[in-house]
C-alpha cells in the first residue's frame, strides 16, 4: 500500500515538474526509507539520471534475497509499478547483514534450548550403543561374563542387547563345557594309561602273563567306560538348542529304569522298591531324564549293603515332580554332601575304584536335571543316603490312568 502511494507521487512529480521535481521526491523517499530509490520507465531507464537499468526489470519480484553470510551483504529489492505499468519504483537495500550478532535475548534462549534438545536426543541414541560396543570389546578380549545392560529398552537397541546376551550365554556354555572336558580327560586318563603301560611291560617280561592280560583288559574297559561317560557329560553340557523336547511319562520311565537295573541289584543281593502312585507327565529330553534317574539308582545300588532295599519313590507337589532314591548304606560325610555332584569327585577314592565308580554318574545326573530347570539334592537319612530329583511338570496328571502302587521287585 505504501509503495503504491509512493509510485503515484513520483509519477505525478515527474509528469508535472520533470526530473528536478522527481529527484526531490526520490530524495525525500530515500531519506525516509534509508534505501536507494530508483524510478524508471517501462524500458528500465532511470528517469533521474537517464541510466539504463534493465536488470531491475528482470527482478520485479517484491522481494529477492541472497543467502546472508555473517560478514557479507544482504541485497533486497522491492519493486512496484503504477496502474498503467509505464513507470516502476524500485527500493534497493544493500546494508551489511549483522543479523547473527544482534539477536534478541529470546532468540538466544530458543537456540540454546534447541541445541540442548538435540544433544539430549543424540546422547539417548548413542549412549547404549557405546555401552554395547564396550561390552563386545570385553567379550572379544576373553571376558565371557560380559553382558549388555540395555535389555530393558523396548526399541531395536534393546532387542540387539538381548540377542547379544543370548549369543554370549551360548558361547560361554560351549566353551566352559569344552574346557571342563579337556581338564577332566587330562586328569582322569593319566592313571589308567600309567597302569596300562606297567601291565604291558610286565606282560612282555613273561611274568604272570595271564594275570597281566586280565589287568590290561580291565584297564581298557575302564578307559572305554570313562570315554563313554565323558561323551555323555559333553552332550548334557552342549548347546541346549540341540536337545529334544518330548512328552515324558515319568512314572513309566521309572518303571523301565527299575526293571533294567534288576541285574545289578541281584548281583548286590538287594531289593528295588518302586512307589509311583500318581502318573506324571514332563516336557523334556527323555534320554537325558532316563540317564539322570538311571545314574542315581545305580549309584544307590552300588553302596547298598546286601539284604537291604533301594527305595524309589515318585511324588508330586504343585507344579513339581519329585523322584526320591534312598539306599541304606553308610551315607556320605556331611562336609562332602555339597561336592558329590562335582565331576570326578570321590568321597573315598579307594572305595570308588573297588566299586568301579568314576565320579561322573551323579555329575551327569545333576546337569541333566538342571537342564530341565530342576534341582538335584542329597541328604543323609541315617542309615543311608537319599537323593532327590525335582522336575517342573507344567502339566496335570493324565486323567483316567491307573496309579502305580508300591511295587517291591525281588532280585534274590
Amino acid at each position: 500500500m505504501l509503495l503504491s502511494v509512493q509510485v503515484d507521487e513520483a509519477k505525478r512529480a515527474y509528469e508535472t515538474g520533470g526530473r528536478a521535481a522527481l529527484n526531490a521526491v526520490l530524495a525525500k523517499f530515500q531519506q525516509i526509507m534509508e534505501m536507494e530509490v530508483v524510478f524508471t520507465d517501462a524500458k528500465g531507464t532511470d528517469l533521474v539520471t537517464g541510466e539504463a537499468r534493465p536488470e531491475l526489470l528482470r527482478r520485479q519480484e517484491r522481494s529477492r534475497w541472497r543467502l546472508p553470510w555473517p560478514f557479507g551483504r544482504r541485497r533486497s529489492i522491492f519493486a512496484r509499478a503504477d496502474s498503467t505499468r509505464e513507470y516502476w519504483l524500485f527500493l534497493i537495500d544493500e546494508r551489511r547483514n549483522w543479523t547473527f550478532f544482534f539477536l534478541q535475548p529470546q532468540h538466544l534462549w530458543i537456540i540454546g534450548l534447541v541445541v540442548l534438545l538435540c544433544y539430549g536426543f543424540a546422547y539417548h541414541l548413542t549412549s547404549p550403543v557405546r555401552k554395547l560396543r564396550a561390552v563386545v570389546d570385553c567379550f572379544g578380549r576373553g571376558d565371557f561374563s560380559a553382558r549388555a545392560t540395555a535389555t530393558n529398552r523396548k526399541d531395536e537397541i534393546g532387542e540387539l542387547a538381548k540377542s547379544f546376551n543370548l549369543m554370549a550365554d551360548r558361547i560361554q556354555t560351549l566353551l566352559a563345557a569344552e574346557r571342563r572336558l579337556l581338564l577332566d580327560i587330562s586328569h582322569e586318563l593319566r592313571s589308567p594309561l600309567a597302569r596300562l603301560s606297567v601291565a604291558v611291560e610286565l606282560a612282555r617280561s613273561g611274568e604272570d602273563r595271564e594275570h597281566m592280560l586280565d589287568r590290561i583288559q580291565k584297564e581298557a574297559d575302564r578307559l572305554n567306560e570313562l570315554v563313554t561317560e565323558l561323551l555323555q557329560v559333553t552332550r548334557v553340557e552342549g548347546d541346549p538348542s540341540l536337545h529334544r523336547t518330548d512328552t515324558v511319562r515319568l512314572d513309566e520311565l521309572l518303571g523301565d529304569v527299575v526293571y533294567d537295573s534288576l541285574l545289578e541289584a541281584k548281583a548286590k543281593d538287594c531289593t528295588l522298591l518302586l512307589h509311583a502312585p500318581v502318573p506324571v507327565t514332563l516336557a523334556g529330553d527323555e534320554e537325558l531324564i532316563r540317564r539322570a534317574v538311571e545314574n542315581v539308582i545305580r549309584n544307590a545300588i552300588r553302596y547298598a549293603p546286601a539284604g537291604t532295599s533301594v527305595d524309589v519313590e515318585l511324588r508330586t507337589s504343585g507344579e513339581l515332580a519329585q523322584v526320591r532314591v534312598r539306599d541304606y548304606g553308610p551315607g556320605v560325610p556331611e562336609e562332602a554332601l555339597p561336592r558329590i555332584f562335582d565331576p570326578f569327585y570321590r568321597v573315598d577314592s579307594d572305595r570308588n575304584r573297588m566299586s568301579g565308580g568314576l565320579g561322573l554318574g551323579l555329575a551327569i545326573a545333576r546337569r541333566s536335571v538342571e537342564l530341565h530347570k530342576g534341582k538335584l539334592t542329597a541328604e543323609n537319612t541315617h542309615p543311608g543316603l537319599m537323593v532327590t530329583m525335582e522336575f517342573p511338570t507344567g502339566a496335570a496328571p493324565i486323567a483316567g490312568d491307573t496309579p502305580k502302587q508300591a511295587t517291591p521287585v525281588s532280585t534274590s
